[in-house]
């Protein structure tokens, strides 16, 4: 039998195959150190479990909930903005609780995208803002993803040799997986982009608190005018450690909202009650865990960019994002970031998730993401730097094999 057409159109999961290696050598008893996934791996606060405890079990809490959000979780997001962008935004019409940050892109794609739509998305970029669109009948056209002025002119390129002319723009900054982050200077020129030439902005906010240097990450809605062309996806996930509870954000254009809140009403109806509510307490309570959580990743950062170097990887350091986007040694640049991430588990016992994953520009890097202490961190050094100092007899009989395969 053939493959539905949906699932024919996405190509293979890269990460399955590192999972699965990854699991095989747990299976053989390795002790493998996983910095692949961006799986936050620091406790929830207390004080949201608390609230979640708290709300367990009182009446009409196990009952069905709304789709796009209680309103005290809308209130609490609307009023996280003000706060932190001095941004505004009505929490009826503005504000969409979603089942994480990529739910919403997938969702807001079957929302938007008509067949053969195109739209336009970083390269490499975390694979949902493309395959979201892919699954969705669009057409997905590749840009840089570094916020400078190549980005718009590759815009421009884009614009005028794609028929149709694109209906969207994806942005991710802080970048997964790059790290990068984005001024509001460049916003200013996005959104002016956005609305000469009529196409959307979708923003992917994710990070937008995990950051080490500098002003904070900027909103893409501090711009005058943004509300008119853009959304925005925010998370829980990683500002508060709440991955598995699966509760993010869109705001923004109205419109586009409408029409993600119309698509989500047929497909689910919200996150368990109690879950929002404890959301709700996250948002409107003490920073001090953020911060708390940002100095973790800082330090594990630093030690990272330290015992890697001493193990003769050089690391850039990530000014935010909880990930390190870094080149692949030259010796082993040939062999590609899926089959050199083989060879860290095979070889190192470390797991990293290869840049063949975020995109073929990202085929020269693999990402490391800060999900252990700072212990595993250097016990993952020490891996790298046995394979790093053996790697010629044993590459030679890697390739060796493979030739005889």
């Amino acid at each position: 039998m053939t493959d539905f057409h949906r699932v024919r159109r996405l190509p293979p999961y890269v990460f399955e195959q590192v999972n699965r290696l990854k699991a095989a050598a747990r299976n053989a008893g390795a002790d493998i150190i996983d910095l692949g996934m961006g799986n936050p791996d620091l406790p929830a606060p207390k004080h949201v479990i608390d609230k979640l405890v708290e709300t367990v079990g009182k009446p009409r809490t196990d009952r069905y909930s709304s789709s796009k959000g209680i309103a005290g979780l809308r209130r609490a997001q609307a009023a996280y903005y003000a706060r932190r962008f001095g941004v505004k935004l009505n929490p009826e019409t503005q504000v969409v609780a979603t089942l994480g940050s990529k739910e919403g892109f997938a969702n807001m794609a079957q929302a938007i995208t008509a067949p053969g739509d195109v739209v336009l998305v970083p390269n490499p970029s975390y694979p949902i803002h493309a395959f979201g669109f892919l699954m969705a009948g669009g057409v997905i056209r590749s840009v840089p993803a570094e916020p400078t002025p190549s980005f718009f002119t590759a815009l421009e390129r884009a614009v005028v040799h794609s028929i149709p002319k694109p209906i969207a723009v994806v942005v991710c900054y802080p970048s997964n997986p790059t790290a990068m982050v984005a001024s509001l200077d460049f916003y200013r020129d996005l959104v002016a982009f956005a609305k000469k030439h009529e196409i959307f902005v979708l923003s992917d906010l994710a990070y937008s608190e995990v950051y080490f240097e500098g002003e904070p990450p900027p909103s893409v809605l501090q711009v005058p005018g943004a509300f008119d062309v853009a959304v925005e996806f925010t998370s829980m996930s990683k500002t508060y450690s709440m991955p598995g509870w699966r509760i993010g954000f869109a705001v923004g254009n109205e419109r586009l909202l409408a029409a993600l809140t119309r698509v989500k009403s047929y497909l689910d109806y919200g996150a368990y009650t109690p879950i929002q509510v404890a959301a709700a307490a996250a948002l409107n309570g003490p920073d001090d865990c953020i911060v708390e959580m940002r100095d973790i990743y800082r330090q594990r950062r630093d030690v990272m960019v330290e015992c890697f170097e001493a193990a003769g990887w050089s690391v850039p350091a990530p000014a935010a994002s909880m990930f390190a986007w870094v080149p692949i040694p030259d010796k082993f640049q040939h062999l590609g970031s899926l089959e050199f991430s083989k060879l860290l588990i095979e070889k190192a016992d470390v797991a990293v998730a290869p840049g063949i994953g975020f995109g073929e520009h990202g085929d020269g890097f693999v990402r490391l993401a800060l999900v252990e202490n700072e212990q595993r961190i250097r016990q993952a050094a020490r891996g790298i730097r046995r394979f790093f100092d053996t790697a010629d007899t044993i590459l030679h009989n890697v390739v060796q094999l493979k030739k005889q395969a």
